[in-house]
Formats: C-alpha cells, structure tokens, sequence
C-alpha cells in the first residue's frame, strides 16, 4: 500500500472541503435538518378547535361540556348557533370538530336508554380527523363513567382498561421523531458529499492525475472517503447532544452500540454516494441522483411516519432493501428502550450494516476505470 500518496490525497481532499467551503455544510445540513423537523413534524393533534353545541342545557350535558375544557386537546367553544352554522365553520377551516348533545341526552342516559351524541369532524388530513375523533370519544366515555359511578348504576359487562406506555411514557413527538432523524440526515448528508468526490475530478480533468497514480483503485476509493468519514464522525456526537439536550430524548441504552452502529451506517452512505460519483459525469446529475435516492426512501422508510411492521407488499420489500431501516432500528432501542447488545436482532442489523457497505463499495471499485473511455 502506498502510504505516502494516500496521505497526500487525504491533505488534498481536506483541504479541498475546506477551500469550497463544503466543510460547512458537513455540519450545518445535518444539525438544520433535525432542528428544523424536530420542531416541525407533529404526529399528536393538540388544541383541536371543537364547537359545542349543548342543546340539553342540564347537570349531564354541562358535565359532558367541561370534559373538552382545561385540556390541551382541546380548544373547545360552547355556542348556540345552529348545526348548518357549525358546519359552514368547518368548511371555512375556522374549526376542527363539532359536537352537537341532544335535548334528551340526560333523560336518555338515567334510564339506561340508546343517547345519541352528534361528532362532525374535518377529516381533509385522515390521520388528524381520525385522532380528533379518538379523542371526543374518549372524553364521551370517561364522562358516561364517571356518572355511572357517582350514581351507583350497575356496570356489568363493562370493561376497566389500566394502560400503560412502554418506551415513551410522556407520550412526546420528539421522542419519536428526534431518533429517526438522525438515521435521515446521517444517510443524506454524508451520500451528497461523497457524490461529489470522483465525479468534480471527471469535469475538472484532475481524474487524469489518478490514472497516472500508482494507487489502486481501492486506495484511491479509501483515500477519497476517509476525510469525509472522520468529519461525518464528529457529527454523530453532535447530533446526539442535539436530541439529549435540546429536545430532551431520553437515552436509556449503549453509548458504544450507538457509536459503532452510526460509524457503519455512515460507511454505508458513503459507499453509496462514492457508487453514484462513480457512474455519473456531471455533479448536478450525481447531487440530484443522490437526493432522490437518499431522502424519498429515507423519509418513508425510516420509521417516522409509519412503523415498518405496518407495510405490506413491496414496500415492504423495499423497506429491507435501503440501510435506513436497519440503523433506526438500532438508533429507537438505544434511546427508548435499552436491550442493545443482548438483542440478537441488533446484532443482525449491525451485520447487514457492514455487509451493505461492503457490498456498495466493492461494486463501486468494479465500476470505476483506470483508464480513458
């Protein structure tokens, strides 16, 4: 191995980053993505605008009313407008949900007879509509209950729920998509650099240089990553105190799982963005490549948005296929839940982890010419 001339081209590369200025975008990309959708993606509904319509006007019915009050579910509206009103509001987006009480709902309800309660909810986003409507009934429920209980009526048959949650107990959205975030932007960022490694010396010309070199074509790929890899590393410290710190993410597993996972996982980026450095001319056409490549299965497979075990079909196949699956995995039991190194399924991962890395970079070697075309 030729040490003396990697270590030139590894002080070249170095202080090429730093010339263009790229060495910024090493850390600034990575660190706005995640404060930007740490703070901007919300899977929990919260202050949900509800008109309540009571057209009951009794204990019960005033009962039901305060359910929706002093919770932040809920901003919640007592009118005594007409149901065609209410209505029209949610049409012009000025509410979310309607909840209309019947004038015999206490009457209904003492004698054990059918009350039918009246929920409009916009559904134009179904998994906010379908939450919403989650929470109402609930609210509905506990109050039919708590009455049942203060007047002593006989609940046979009913069924007393005690739930917990595991893993994320204080029910955050940054504790779910805090983790997935760095398993998005650790894949992106480190494959839009790399992609731009080989193929700026093709239009450049400075290729040439390589084809003269005694490198081989492994030492020249080694040679070309290695900076990239030890200025993404520091990254993986970064972002850690970003989710610890700022947005609070417990962090209840391996320290050394979480370190060695993410080291691999950036080999596995890397990898694929040398790949498509390798195969393309132009570093337009190897940037945009890249972002479609990284960021369309980054978001949909990486947990965030749908759990993985919820897919079917292809896109379940196509889940397996792309490394970010695998990381998240290993990232969501390092901050949530603690088994790390005793889960033989984290131990899989790591090595699939490796083998796609080694995979992705031998291709790359096989694809890449020491010669003129």
């Amino acid at each position: 191995m030729k040490i003396n001339i990697i270590k030139a081209y590894i002080v070249k590369e170095m202080k090429e980053l730093v010339r263009t200025k790229l060495i910024i975008m090493v850390y600034l990309m990575p660190s706005m993505i995640v404060i930007l959708f740490g703070y901007g993606i919300r899977l929990d509904v919260s202050h949900a605008r509800v008109i309540i319509i009571d057209n009951d006007h009794t204990q019960l019915s005033r009962m039901l009313c305060t359910k929706f009050e002093h919770t932040k579910y809920f901003n919640a509206t007592l009118t005594n407008i007409s149901a065609q009103a209410a209505l029209q509001k949610i049409k012009k987006s000025q509410s979310d949900a309607i909840l209309i009480i019947p004038s015999s709902f206490e009457r209904n309800l003492l004698k054990g007879q059918k009350s039918e309660v009246g929920v409009f909810v916009d559904a134009s986003f179904p998994t906010r509509g379908a939450t919403i409507q989650t929470y109402i009934e609930a609210s509905i429920l506990s109050m039919v209950q708590e009455v049942l209980r203060e007047r002593a009526i006989p609940q046979k048959g009913m069924i007393q729920i005690n739930n917990r949650n595991l893993f994320n107990q204080s029910m955050r959205d940054e504790n779910a998509i805090v983790p997935g975030l760095i398993g998005l932007v650790l894949l992106i960022a480190p494959a839009i650099l790399a992609a731009l490694l080989i193929v700026k010396e093709k239009e450049k010309g400075t290729i040439f240089n390589f084809y003269a070199s005694p490198l081989s074509k492994g030492e020249f790929l080694l040679a070309k990553l290695f900076p990239v890899f030890l200025l993404h590393s520091v990254n993986i410290f970064i972002l850690f105190l970003l989710a610890t710190y700022l947005f609070n993410v417990p962090f209840r597993g391996s320290f050394l799982l979480y370190w060695l996972a993410s080291e691999i996982y950036i080999l596995v980026s890397l990898a694929l963005g040398m790949l498509i450095s390798v195969v393309t001319k132009r570093q337009i056409v190897a940037v945009v490549l890249t972002v479609i490549i990284t960021i369309i299965p980054g978001f949909l497979y990486s947990g965030i948005l749908m759990p993985i075990s919820s897919m079917d079909g292809a896109s379940r196949i196509e889940a397996h296929i792309f490394p970010v699956m695998y990381y998240n995995h290993i990232i969501y039991d390092t901050f949530l839940i603690g088994q790390g190194f005793a889960s033989q399924k984290t131990i899989l991962y790591l090595g699939i982890l490796l083998f796609q890395f080694l995979l992705l970079f031998f291709i790359g070697k096989f694809l890449l010419k020491k010669e003129m075309r």
